[in-house]
């Protein structure tokens, strides 16, 4: 096998023959679409109940349907039982579920066995790796979610190896809990975002997951590396609509779902300002030049502070500095 070479080729760059960037290949919108980068990390993460698992769960049963790979790490332990019974109400195929060469669940209980488990399956390549969850996976290297370092070499003992393998990997994570930080993302280190290669996606329930009825969520970009998602959503938000994910009634045994694009022009809800407070923007006298400079004027949050300077900003046209 040939060595990597320690040098990138500037001039096959240069020459236009350079590979293109990653396109997105799961969780396929039913417009042709894809959510998610196979070989990068991508991050899932919203509240409890949310839909997070299931929306990795529809894509494990997208790819098996399509004869690959899937692997779950289960470091929640949702269980065996309840999780294959999931992959079949969305439609795994049974053949699949019971060939351990194409899908394989496992519930690690310390971070030998997960080594275990991951030395394992960069030989075996799986498509898809969830990993649900990081808030689980931190405690077990003894880690802390709010230091980078920490965050670091549980990413490069884990998610990072799945992700060179080929895989799509899926890190289920959750909300931070001050209005700040949640707007910014998942709890913990920021080094959470950095760490991320392919996709991050905020997850917002939209009409509450319940059984036997299904239910929705709101898909959020809170962050594309390489652009694929990006371009084809909505412009004009930080954190544009990527598409809802929604669970439907249940036919003959199966509960069907589909990921929609979002609706030409469509706008993330959560940043347009309400009316209040763009008006207490606009009179302030001499007006804002910065978020800073007006929430420091408006004693608010700097979230608040940011979505009504956008909606403002907006609403002149792009005029205001």
């Amino acid at each position: 096998m040939d060595e990597k070479p320690l040098y990138v080729d500037i001039r096959s760059l240069l020459d236009g023959t350079m590979p293109e960037p990653p396109e997105p290949q799961l969780g396929r919108r039913t417009d042709g679409h894809c959510l998610v980068y196979a070989g990068q990390v991508n991050l899932i993460f919203g509240d409890p109940e949310s839909g997070k698992t299931w929306l990795c769960l529809a894509c494990a049963v997208e790819a098996l349907q399509a004869g690959r790979r899937v692997l779950i790490i289960d470091l929640d332990h949702n269980g065996p039982a309840a999780t294959v019974l999931r992959l079949l109400a969305l439609g795994a195929p049974t053949e699949a579920l019971r060939d351990p060469s194409r899908f394989r669940y496992c519930e690690p209980e310390d971070r030998l066995e997960l080594r275990q488990v991951v030395d394992d399956c960069v030989v075996w390549r799986p498509a898809v790796a969830i990993v649900d969850s990081i808030g689980e996976l931190l405690p077990l290297y003894g880690a802390s979610s709010n230091s980078s370092d920490d965050f670091t070499m549980a990413h490069s003992n884990v998610l990072k190896p799945l992700a060179k393998a080929g895989a799509a990997v899926l890190a289920v994570d959750h909300l931070a809990k001050g209005a700040d930080s949640r707007a910014a993302g998942p709890g913990g280190t920021a080094a959470k975002r950095r760490a991320i290669g392919g996709v991050s996606l905020r997850v917002k329930v939209k009409q509450p997951f319940t059984p036997g009825h299904g239910g929705s969520a709101t898909l959020l970009v809170n962050k594309d590396r390489h652009g694929g998602l990006r371009a084809h959503c909505p412009v004009g938000d930080r954190e544009p609509v990527a598409g809802t994910f929604k669970l439907l009634a249940f036919t003959e045994g199966v509960l069907e779902w589909q990921i929609y694009p979002p609706a030409d022009g469509e706008r993330n809800d959560d940043e347009n300002a309400p009316a209040e407070d763009v008006a207490a923007i606009a009179e302030l006298d001499p007006p804002p030049t910065t978020v800073e400079d007006a929430r420091e004027r408006l004693r608010w949050q700097k979230q608040r502070t940011a979505n009504a300077m956008r909606t403002w900003r907006n609403q002149q046209g792009g005029n205001a500095a």
